[in-house]
């Protein structure tokens, strides 16, 4: 007897064997592929010159963005680009969600410095900004990236130099300057970045009372990365910067890096024994510039420290007249040292 096929079975079947669109696999293995490119020189620090080095600052926001990927291959059922896209996915993660964790030492149980960076743009920032983010903050030492002696200037007719008569001043007439400026007296140890293609870093000898220890502040501030040449200063830079476990003495880096902890730079930095105190207080992941405008915003500016110091409070800071938000943190020396 002979069997009747019906239309519903009919067109089952063809759908069961409908053949797959190239196109749309096509745009999806594109897509696993990228990601999976990018999360490897993420992981194995690859990116080398430019434009690879700016483009890794982007980390997180690729991660958000890894999310369509992802759906769209799980949806379209593509399982091979869904576990590429997956691995890459759990790649980026590792690395960057821990910036959004606390971890670390809260309180270190010594004298307590309250540490406040800001790139002032050439001169360009509000002093009155600036000295309003010093008294809120009850600052300690100000580290100034682009000061200009113009701008300490200004900043003295508004009572910086009464509530932080201390500086280490290598402030120049463009954005080449830096300066500290600190409560307690400072001696001034040179430029960290001096040999190198970098703008003025200046080391300061910080003197705590009550405390024995030795304490030192570089204000830091290399080249950004924003052609071939300015990225190989911009290494130079970065690798200039003193290590904090050498045993001779407490240091803290605070600044404007032109990096974040997606560059292999400033990892190297960092796994000499400093901490990034933002990421130390779950706040690793807020953004620093630009300050204003279209692009996505990226933490570049940072106060590292030694891992023996204490991180209590971290905040960006805005300050009206620069496209940086200023970074301040409340860190509290070792007892005992």
């Amino acid at each position: 007897m002979a069997t009747v096929e019906s239309a519903g079975e009919r067109s089952g079947g063809a759908a069961r064997t409908r053949p797959r669109s190239v196109p749309v696999s096509v745009a999806v293995w594109l897509a696993a592929a990228g990601l999976a490119v990018f999360a490897l020189l993420r992981a194995a620090g690859l990116e080398r010159g430019y434009p690879l080095v700016p483009v890794l600052a982007f980390t997180p926001y690729v991660l958000a963005a890894s999310v369509v990927p992802l759906v769209a291959a799980a949806v379209l059922r593509r399982w091979a680009a869904l576990a590429a896209t997956a691995v890459a996915v759990v790649v980026l993660a590792v690395a960057v969600v821990p910036r959004a964790v606390p971890f670390g030492i809260t309180g270190a149980g010594g004298p307590e410095l309250r540490i406040l960076t800001v790139n002032v743009l050439g001169g360009g920032a509000d002093p009155a900004a600036v000295m309003a983010a010093v008294r809120e903050r009850e600052v300690d030492v100000l580290a100034l990236q682009e000061s200009t002696p113009d701008m300490l200037a200004r900043l003295f007719a508004q009572g910086l130099d009464d509530l932080l008569p201390h500086a280490v001043d290598h402030s120049a007439p463009s954005v080449e300057g830096t300066s500290v400026h600190s409560v307690h007296p400072l001696t001034d140890l040179g430029d960290a970045g001096e040999g190198v293609s970098a703008f003025a870093m200046p080391t300061a000898r910080v003197e705590v009372p009550g405390w024995e220890g030795v304490l030192e502040v570089t204000a830091v501030h290399p080249y950004p990365p924003i052609d071939a040449s300015y990225t190989a200063h911009w290494r130079a830079g970065l690798r200039a910067l003193p290590a904090a476990a050498d045993g001779e003495a407490l240091r803290i880096l605070a600044g404007d890096f032109n990096a974040t902890p997606d560059h292999a730079e400033l990892r190297r930095v960092l796994d000499s024994g400093y901490v990034d105190a933002a990421s130390v207080r779950g706040q690793g992941l807020a953004g620093t510039w630009p300050s204003s405008g279209p692009l996505p915003r990226v933490a570049i500016d940072h106060v590292l420290v030694d891992s023996s110091i204490g991180v209590g409070d971290v905040a960006v800071v805005p300050v009206a007249g620069t496209d940086h938000l200023g970074v301040f943190a409340r860190v509290t020396l070792p007892e005992g040292r």
